[in-house]
């Protein structure tokens, strides 16, 4: 990183790069121009042509208010020495010495790109997803918009006890007078109305306890129109792990 001289009454600007234009980014850069100490410029880069990351491809269309972040965002744009560039692929369109040789410093404030995958025979099968590739499709990602789903099945499996796992079940089992009327992309739109789901599974690896979901998400897919849940009251056992836990989580 070079150093610039500071002593002068004008002292030279910074010019830093933040690479990943997601909440990490934004926030980074929020931070940057909000310090006094050092006059900055900065550059923000990101692979799709469109910024705000997962706030803009990964929270569920009927979950409006959760992307009122991006007003946030918006504030930060605006500000003098900033400047986005989209569609930009660090290591392909632009290399690390490119970026040392034209700035002082580079950010890396980028998300894991790849699924965890589970591990068990059948999950490289037609017609098993990752939930990465289904929520960027109904959120017209740019990787996943021309994915296709195969709806025709009357049961659909989900395995996770997160809250995508709960957004997953709830967009599949949302009225379509509802999803009209949120930002849900037009090709998963018309593929959902003629969906033929009608049971869905969400099914968890490990016990009630380790459920990551936050009860919000549960009691909103609880109070659905024309949904019904329903719990396997053997799934509310506690075995010796389960027990475990709650007494690890009540340490804390």
């Amino acid at each position: 990183m070079t150093q610039p001289d500071l002593s002068c009454s004008n002292p030279p600007h910074w010019r830093l790069a933040v690479i990943g234009a997601g909440p990490a980014g934004f926030y980074a850069v929020g931070e940057l121009l909000k310090q006094q100490e050092i006059p900055v410029k900065v550059d923000l880069f990101d692979r799709l042509p469109t910024p705000y990351g997962l706030v803009r491809g990964g929270v569920a269309p009927d979950h409006q208010k959760i992307k009122n972040v991006c007003k946030i965002f918006d504030r930060i744009a605006s500000q003098d020495h900033f400047r986005f560039f989209g569609n930009i692929e660090f290591g392909r369109d632009l290399t690390r010495k490119e970026m040392l040789e034209h700035y002082d410093a580079v950010l890396y404030t980028v998300g894991s790109r790849s699924d965890r995958r589970l591990g068990i025979p059948g999950e490289g099968l037609e017609g098993s997803h990752s939930a990465t590739e289904f929520v960027g499709w109904y959120n017209s990602h740019p990787d996943y918009r021309e994915k296709r789903f195969n709806l025709n099945s009357e049961q659909a499996v989900i395995i996770g006890m997160g809250n995508v796992a709960i957004d997953v079940a709830r967009i599949l089992s949302h009225r379509m007078e509802e999803l009209r009327q949120t930002d849900i992309s037009d090709q998963a739109f018309l593929a959902l109305d003629s969906s033929r789901v009608r049971d869905i599974w969400v099914i968890g690896r490990r016990g009630p306890v380790q459920a990551a979901f936050t009860p919000v998400e549960a009691r909103e897919l609880m109070h659905l129109p024309d949904t019904e849940v329903e719990l396997e009251a053997d799934a509310l056992n506690l075995d010796a792990s389960s027990k475990k836990f709650l007494q690890e989580e009540a340490g804390k």
